[in-house]
């Protein structure tokens, strides 16, 4: 065994001694590579482990055997966001909940874990970035939140057909947010059934994707089904303040969900970056390193 492999194995049993303390609530290990079951053997963090992996095979691995595991992009995001990525998704899917302490554990993809953070879930990833803000009320959906955000993120990354894209997908408060906009070009998901339209069906996202190209919003309910693309977004709030920098989708976004009870994520054509509104302010924000080209 090299030394630095070694000393990987050490750093991740240090890692388990941690989340094995009673004030630790879970432990959040974001990485494709299992751990050893001889590093497990006898350890009672075992029971607090959330598998964040890359693959959707690896998950259903996980869970056959009725561990914990949920699914994240497999982007060369910084390590910050990886963790983010990891924590909205296990928000989402109810693995976690405000209050908890969790010790997160993340590398670079492809490689052993280098990087160990603790969070309270309440608490900030960032100056700017607070986790609570992804508690966003009883009438959405979790599994369509999350399933829109991975996708925000697909988007952002990869573009359309090697050209970087932006877009706005609004969720929620469906009648306001189509009062208070109009129809900018033909609505291609008009005139399908609701059943063939919903977000947490892979063909609709990848619909999503290739209409991303399209100016304007995507206006969805909170179930998922999406109601019209190209939309454009009138709703204009002069007292809602957008950071420097920040161009004509984010000042829709932020008006939009200033005036309604949606929220909205817009897709930077600039930098790739995902940020989610709600009531006119970031309430998350997730920058990507690199773009696919």
């Amino acid at each position: 065994m090299s030394e630095g492999t070694k000393f990987d194995r050490e750093f991740l049993r240090s890692a388990l001694s941690l989340a094995a303390r009673n004030e630790v609530d879970h432990f959040l290990y974001i990485c494709d590579t299992p751990i050893a079951p001889e590093d497990l053997r006898g350890r009672p963090a075992r029971k607090k482990i959330i598998y964040a992996v890359t693959l959707d095979k690896i998950a259903q691995d996980y869970m056959a055997r009725q561990l914990r595991a949920l699914v994240i992009p497999a982007y060369d995001y910084s390590r910050t966001e990886r963790v983010k990525v990891a924590l909205v998704s296990a928000l989402s899917q109810g693995a976690i909940k405000e209050g908890d302490l969790v010790l997160c554990m993340t590398g670079k993809v492809g490689r052993a874990p280098d990087t160990l953070m603790h969070m309270r879930i309440g608490g900030s990833l960032d100056d700017r970035v607070a986790i609570e803000g992804v508690k966003l009320g009883e009438e959405f959906n979790s599994q369509v939140v999350d399933a829109l955000i991975q996708l925000a993120l697909q988007i952002g990354q990869e573009g359309f057909e090697g050209h970087p894209i932006g877009t706005i997908m609004t969720i929620g408060d469906h009648t306001s947010v189509l009062e208070k906009s109009r129809q900018m070009t033909i609505n291609p998901f008009q005139g399908i059934s609701e059943a063939e339209r919903n977000v947490l069906d892979p063909k609709i996202r990848e619909a999503i994707k290739n209409f991303s190209v399209l100016d304007g919003a995507f206006v969805i309910r909170e179930d998922g089904v999406v109601l019209a693309a190209g939309r454009y977004l009138s709703s204009a709030d002069e007292a809602v303040k957008i950071p420097l920098g920040l161009g004509a989708r984010h000042a829709a976004a932020a008006g939009i969900t200033s005036s309604t009870h949606c929220i909205a994520l817009v897709v930077s054509q600039t930098s790739g970056a995902v940020r989610l509104f709600k009531g006119g302010n970031i309430v998350l924000e997730l920058h990507q390193t690199a773009r696919r080209t």
